[in-house]
């Protein structure tokens, strides 16, 4: 009876939840809407700053900033961090999104525009809606689930083709090596999947990159 009444419970408190949605649909609108272009990059939060590729990152969204663009991270450490920390002392928009779970994660300190998420599909939403290219530096299941969303939104026409690509071939070797061999081969994919995203390893040419496609297009 009493696992009964938690699960009524539960399923009464589910219309009321629409709010809280709502609420963050509303706060990320109405933070973001004056970003103008910015890109996203994802990665892991567990490299220290003596890491190769928290060099990387650091370097990559400074140059970007430079350029003009805001840089959107998860807010976290290791790669976000590395991030957040190239945008804001290029004197850019440093953006950070963080998302509330169990393992606390702490807004890194060198974001300037902080929002925090109950809900990751909002969290997703704010991160393709705002950018003009994901970036995806070595990370783990996190990073492989926003870099596989955005490829999968490309590839089924859900959304305008953008810039999405991958940093760090030596780290992503092997998945790459699996989709080839066993996707591709299998026909699960068709070979014109492989070219919805790009492996950069060196900043100026991701910028250069991102900044070709959109002068392609006809935008700045």
């Amino acid at each position: 009876m009493k696992e009964k009444n938690e699960r009524d419970n539960l399923l009464l408190e589910d219309p009321w939840r629409v709010f809280r949605i709502m609420s963050e649909f509303v706060d990320g609108f109405e933070t973001l809407r004056g970003v103008g272009k910015a890109v996203t990059i994802f990665g892991s939060s567990r490299l220290k700053r003596d890491h190769e590729y928290y060099a990387l990152a650091e370097r990559t969204a400074g140059l970007f900033a430079r350029k003009g663009y805001a840089v959107i991270t998860g807010a976290g450490e290791g790669v976000m961090q590395a991030a957040n920390k190239g945008a804001k002392e290029a004197g850019g928009q440093s953006i950070g999104l963080n998302i509330l779970i169990p393992l606390e994660q702490k807004v890194n300190k060198y974001v300037t525009i902080p929002l925090e998420f109950r809900y990751f599909f909002v969290r997703k939403l704010m991160f393709a809606k705002y950018s003009k290219a994901f970036l995806a530096f070595p990370g783990g299941f996190g990073t492989m689930d926003e870099f596989f969303e955005a490829v999968a939104l490309i590839q089924t026409g859900r959304v305008e083709p953008f810039p999405v690509v991958l940093v760090g071939r030596s780290y992503w070797e092997g998945m790459l090596r699996w989709i080839e061999e066993t996707c591709l081969k299998e026909n699960a994919i068709d070979r014109g999947d492989m070219e919805i995203f790009k492996v950069i390893d060196d900043p100026e040419e991701i910028v250069r990159f991102v900044d070709q496609f959109y002068e392609k297009k006809g935008e700045e």
